[in-house]
């Protein structure tokens, strides 16, 4: 062990002389990924038809390339599971990230060719711990076990050669086989499909276990804590795990989960790290623990463009390089990558916060907001709302979500929030109103439909018994891997599902 320590601190040094280039030369970084994607793709089916051999600019790509959504590739995809190859990427693609999303009920099978693995998925992680320790050079988080709660995967039912399943899984299937000194539980475990099992058996086996690490999205990893106290009687993670040292999240935000998490691991020395990981790429990671931006990861075969929230949905929006981008604006983020994405819209939202280096911070979803009534309420602002108004009465949320009440014909309109409390303010009235006061202080659209109640009344606000999301997203058959819960909306699909949960109708 203490050699292949040794050797990985060698490859993280090197590892981050490479990424320095990015602070120096971000943009032949990203012109060189373009046209290395193109050469490689230019004898597939898709590249035939898009002349890709003959494309010398990003203007003619973007020429030759319309904007691409799932529903533009779901014709590419069905025939790629099939077995059918060379079609947006060279080969035969074997696995695909199955993801349900948040927008819709039905399921996105996003294609993980052996490139992406090789050069995103996998040398993400592996450059979240170089940074890591290079920033914590005392760190003693080799010397334990990354606990993992993966996702499942089973055989494609369109082909018994190829395989779908969570992102953590095809992860945890094709990783090197020296992880397992660095991972537990083991492999069949992790990859348990039924989730409540899985905690069981993860927890049966990774008691006596040093675990010094664990990273994945932060919801269900406290699903799985608190099932470990309740067993163990501990009153707090460190009891159990006295060595535990980062956890490196993603997938949702943290920010409503961080005051549960510093009461479970009551310890100054513990550490956070957020990345941007999703089915279609690793996209950025956090690189100072002192800023609450990430680094945008510029050679993991992912080229990126930027529509202005501004113009989405217009008929011509600008797209832009990263060379064109402004701070603080709110993009939608745009991928070619070598998993045979092009010009691929994935549906989030980030705002740049520096240049030189270019770092980021996820604002929401291009369909995640509230704007039935002209308010435009992005994920952002009710996160940032949300933030205030535990401040000021102490409460912590465990989970939300919001979306509005239509007009009737004697009522206005208005935003309905559903809120399960880990702690409850004493005063349910008074954190309503300094989130209502919040969301017009972030948000002068939605300060403007409030103005005298002439909109927009008061929000309402439902508080659910601790459990309810779970239950839901249970029901929903949408519990563990990369599933989230939905934030905000712009109808009440959501909301009405879970007042028929909490037996009160609509």
């Amino acid at each position: 062990m203490p050699l292949l320590n040794s050797v990985i601190k060698w490859v993280n040094i090197k590892r981050n002389y490479q990424i320095q280039y990015y602070r120096e030369y971000p943009h032949e970084i990203q012109n060189e990924t373009l046209f290395s994607l193109l050469q490689s793709a230019k004898d597939t089916e898709w590249g035939k038809a898009h002349n890709f051999d003959d494309v010398n600019s990003l203007r003619t790509f973007q020429q030759a390339t319309p904007l691409q959504s799932y529903n533009d590739i779901k014709p590419y995809v069905e025939r790629l599971r099939q077995g059918e190859k060379d079609l947006l990427w060279p080969g035969v693609v074997k696995w695909f990230a199955k993801s349900s999303g948040t927008t819709s009920d039905k399921s996105k099978f996003i294609p993980v060719t052996a490139e992406a693995l090789e050069d995103c998925h996998l040398r993400g992680p592996k450059d979240v711990f170089a940074q890591y320790i290079t920033t914590n050079p005392d760190s003693k988080v080799l010397k334990g076990k990354i606990l993992t709660l993966g996702g499942s995967h089973r055989v494609n039912n369109f082909n018994n050669n190829s395989f779908h399943g969570d992102l953590s899984a095809i992860m945890i299937e094709n990783e090197p086989f020296w992880s397992d000194l660095f991972r537990t539980p083991a492999a069949e475990i992790a990859l348990i499909e039924e989730f409540e099992e899985k905690v069981e058996k993860i927890i049966d086996t990774t008691l006596d276990q040093n675990v010094t690490a664990f990273a994945g999205v932060p919801s269900w990893y406290l699903v799985l804590f608190k099932r470990v106290l309740e067993k163990t009687g501990k009153s707090n993670l460190l009891e159990v795990w006295p060595n535990l040292e980062v956890f490196a999240h993603g997938g949702v935000n943290f920010e409503p989960y961080r005051e549960q998490y510093r009461k479970i691991i009551p310890s100054s020395q513990m550490h956070y790290v957020e990345t941007y990981n999703a089915s279609e790429g690793f996209f950025g990671i956090q690189d100072n623990e002192d800023r609450d931006d990430m680094l945008l990861m510029l050679d993991y075969g992912i080229y990126y463009e930027f529509i202005p929230m501004s113009e989405f949905g217009s008929e011509n929006p600008r797209v832009l390089s990263l060379e064109e981008v402004e701070l603080n604006e709110n993009y939608a983020l745009v991928i070619s990558t070598n998993a045979g994405l092009w010009r691929y819209i994935i549906g989030d939202t980030i705002k740049f916060t520096n240049k030189y280096p270019y770092k980021i911070k996820v604002t929401g979803r291009t369909k995640h907001f509230i704007n039935a009534f002209g308010e435009e309420l992005i994920i952002d602002n009710a996160e940032q709302a949300l933030k205030i108004a535990c401040h000021h009465t102490g409460a912590i949320v465990n989970e939300y979500t919001a979306g509005p009440v239509f007009m009737g014909d004697n009522s206005k309109g208005a935003h309905q929030w559903i809120i399960e409390f880990a702690k409850a303010p004493k005063d349910v009235d008074h954190f309503k109103t300094i989130l209502d006061n919040s969301l017009k202080t972030l948000n002068s659209d939605y300060e403007a439909k409030r103005h005298k109640n002439m909109t927009l009344e008061m929000l309402h606000l439902t508080v659910a018994p601790k459990g309810t999301f779970y239950n839901w997203m249970k029901q929903r058959g949408k519990v563990g891997g990369q599933n989230k819960i939905p934030r905000l909306a712009n109808n009440r699909k959501y909301l009405d599902e879970l007042m028929n949960i909490l037996g009160t109708g609509r």
